[in-house]
């Protein structure tokens, strides 16, 4: 008869290692600095590219009684520092500069639009106000809790309203609205947001079509959140409270 097999031994079951959960990395804490959200057209353009890109942002409020925010307001800095976003390492302080970061690090947002020849278009076009209209903006200065109808418009700022209704017309028309470039409010119009809160200050006639713009970008949650919080601000800049 054959041997008979040795019995077979069960072999311990090998320990599971004890693998500590993962830790969430810590959240990527962005900071916008502002300065009036009464006056400032920049701290506005910054603030609402960031709301429309989706960012999570922490305010940091400069005060008008800074020296450096007071010459920026009045026009007499050399340059635009505020606002300025800190994300990730980043410090972005040009609001055109803002508009290109945050559609690069959140390109599903929209600011810009998805078709080649329409996002040439709106970098042309956001790149304007950007850079020019400094009769309008010397003339017409950003002032949410003022308004001064009948008031008159100086010659010099008239070609940069022209300019502007222009711009709004073709686009309106061109891409349908009720935004610049479309139904998606996006980079363009957070540009020229501030320019409708001028034109409703000073009471500048629009036509049909530009009126309802306005009424479009005047009707957003972020504007409304925008202008309640200008209308309780205590500060007051004499040069720019104008008695017109």
């Amino acid at each position: 008869m054959p041997a008979a097999s040795p019995p077979k031994t069960r072999r311990p079951a090998a320990k599971k290692s004890a693998v500590a959960p993962q830790a969430n990395p810590p959240a990527i804490t962005a900071e916008l600095t502002l300065s009036s959200k009464n006056y400032s057209s920049w701290s506005l353009r910054g603030w609402l590219l960031a709301r429309f890109a989706g960012l999570d942002f922490e305010e940091k409020m400069v005060s008008p009684d800074d020296a450096d925010a007071r010459r920026e307001l009045l026009l007499l800095a050399p340059s635009i520092l505020v606002p300025c976003l800190s994300h990730d390492g980043a410090k972005v302080w040009n609001t055109l500069a803002i508009a290109q970061y945050l559609n690069e690090i959140k390109p599903d947002a929209g600011l810009m639009p998805d078709e080649r020849l329409a996002r040439a278009h709106c970098r042309s076009v956001s790149g304007e106000m950007n850079s020019g209209f400094a009769n309008l903006r010397a003339s017409l200065p950003m002032n949410l809790k003022g308004h001064y109808p009948g008031h008159k418009i100086w010659a010099g700022a008239r070609p940069d309203i022209e300019r502007i209704i222009e711009i709004w017309t073709d686009c309106l028309s061109r891409y349908g609205g009720p935004f610049l470039f479309g139904a998606q409010r996006g980079m363009a119009d957070a540009m020229y947001a501030p320019v409708v809160t001028r034109f409703l200050t000073y009471d500048v006639p629009l036509s049909p079509v530009c009126a309802d713009y306005c009424r479009a970008i005047m009707a957003m949650p972020e504007m409304q959140e925008w202008r309640a919080a200008a209308l309780l601000e205590p500060e007051e800049i004499e040069q720019l409270d104008m008695d017109f």
